[in-house]
């Protein structure tokens, strides 16, 4: 893929990205206006995070990134790709119809797991129904991945990143209409979630079909190709367990504070935001190119990538995780706090996206390194870092939550995620060329901290002149984005100036 293709890509999935975690505010506005902090709110979130756990292990986790690769190098070699993507989505298909079964059967346990500070109260029964009516999401997220993978690794970007504007566009169409109907919100919510996967595997098998590669699930086999596959994804499965571990360590901490649960999730949805729009973005158009790279051993070409990758990543999200520790009261406050979402509920939700927003770059950058060893097809020692990262946030959360309280579960996330790039970045030395960074990635860093750094006071200094028209329900919303504008245009200006992100750089990408 050539630079300019590759920069399209970042933008093309960016943008999608960009109006679903928009979409995502809204829907995650109207459940904190119905539901708030509350146990029927408590119960769905925690339901919802079951598919969605065990989705980073099959879908974007383990699977994706071992079949992303081996399906790139046969599309770059031309050999028969079509058969191997429809054995996956088959072996796929047949795991994952077993395992939903199983997990159903299993949710009373995997919701202790999960939450065991639910036992003996409401949402523990909550829970385990809304769990059992969306967890068959996972069957259908996940085959919607692999197609989505196939779609990346062949240049094609724009079905796949819009796939998840669906997931949060019917969320909020059954929000209202839920409400007007009478209807359970908690209910609706949670049927909601198959439907969404449902959708969202539609489209992207219609856009995968009329690329030539039309998945039809046919009688399973084992060939050779999957086996291989399977031997690759298994340290990464395994590397995926163990994140999942660090969400259940996060989760069980949370399950113990009235109303945590809530805060870290509404908090982890607007870190989200750019981690969503950058680092996904950069990770999945990353990962196919440079195994197709490595395919034509064109070491120049997956080195340049990988530092364009790194600065882009960089210049985007070291503001965003300047303002996101800024100005964390303001954001909360005007997003969230209307109906049961109270002023107590804005402050611990402030709290624990500030400490999110410290390790907004460590999240980001994992996704810019991890690719360099995927496209090699070393998922071990990926799996050594995250048992590394899964002890730290383990001794964090947990030795500290008596404490500090909740906000212990969101200082484990951030530092353990600094430890994994720490691990990635010294594993990643032994690369050669191609893992190695460029003159013009360091000569931009200390640009970009410094461009980030005036933001920062510009839109602290913001805050507390625009703080009487934040609070008023009338005006908040123009009050925000006047503060958000003020805060673009500042670090903007100071990074053209400072050369840090040239602005016509970002305005030749864009237009490309």
């Amino acid at each position: 893929m050539k630079p300019i293709r590759l920069m399209a890509g970042f933008f093309t999935v960016g943008v999608w990205t960009l109006a679903s975690r928009i979409l995502g505010f809204v829907r995650d506005i109207a459940i904190a206006g119905f539901l708030g902090a509350g146990p029927v709110a408590e119960a769905f979130l925690v339901a919802f995070s079951l598919p969605n756990m065990f989705r980073r292990f099959f879908a974007e986790g383990a699977f994706n990134m071992a079949f992303v690769p081996m399906f790139s190098k046969k599309v770059e070699a031309e050999e028969d790709a079509l058969t191997f993507a429809r054995d996956a989505y088959t072996g796929l298909a047949t795991v994952l119809i077993v395992f939903t079964v199983l997990a159903m059967v299993a949710m009373p346990w995997l919701v202790l797991a999960m939450a065991s500070g639910f036992l003996g109260d409401e949402r523990f029964d909550m829970a385990v129904t809304f769990g059992r009516i969306a967890f068959p999401y996972i069957l259908f997220i996940s085959l919607a991945a692999l197609l989505s993978g196939v779609l990346n690794a062949t240049g094609r970007f724009m079905a796949a990143a819009a796939a998840p504007v669906l997931l949060n566009a019917l969320f909020i169409a059954a929000l209202v209409v839920g409400h007007f109907a009478g209807w359970s919100i908690g209910l609706t919510l949670a049927w909601t979630v198959p439907l969404a996967g449902i959708a969202q595997l539609a489209l992207v098998w219609v856009a995968a079909s009329r690329a030539g590669f039309r998945l039809v699930p046919r009688r399973p086999r084992l060939t050779p190709e999957l086996r291989r596959l399977a031997i690759i994804a298994a340290p990464a499965a395994l590397a995926g367990g163990v994140m999942q571990v660090n969400l259940l360590i996060g989760r069980q901490v949370a399950s113990f504070f009235d109303g945590a649960i809530a805060w870290l999730n509404y908090a982890d949805r607007l870190y989200q935001l750019p981690l969503g729009v950058v680092g996904i973005a950069v990770g999945v158009v990353l990962l196919p190119d440079i195994s197709r790279r490595l395919r034509a051993e064109d070491t120049a070409g997956g080195r340049h990538a990988f530092n364009r990758a790194g600065e882009i990543s960089l210049a985007l999200t070291v503001p965003a995780a300047v303002a996101l520790v800024a100005i964390p009261g303001p954001l909360i406050e005007v997003l969230f706090q209307r109906g049961r979402f109270g002023p107590e509920d804005t402050a611990a939700t402030a709290l624990a996206l500030a400490i999110y927003g410290l390790g907004l770059p460590a999240f980001v950058l994992q996704k810019v390194l991890q690719p360099l060893f995927f496209a090699r097809e070393d998922t071990r020692r990926p799996f050594y870092y995250a048992l590394a990262g899964m002890a730290v946030n383990a001794a964090i959360a947990v030795g500290l939550s008596p404490v500090i309280g909740f906000a212990a579960a969101a200082w484990g996330t951030t530092l353990a995620g600094w430890a994994m790039v720490l691990l990635l970045w010294r594993g990643s030395r032994g690369m050669g060329e191609a893992a190695m960074l460029d003159r013009r990635f360091l000569g931009r860093i200390w640009r970009i901290l410094l461009s980030a750094a005036i933001m920062g006071a510009v839109i602290w200094g913001l805050a507390q002149l625009l703080a009487p028209w934040l609070g008023m329900a009338t005006v908040r919303y123009a009050a925000l984005a006047l503060l958000v504008l003020g805060g673009a245009l500042s670090y903007f200006l100071a990074a053209d100036r400072l050369g840090a992100l040239r602005l016509s750089e970002l305005r030749g990408a864009l237009r490309r």
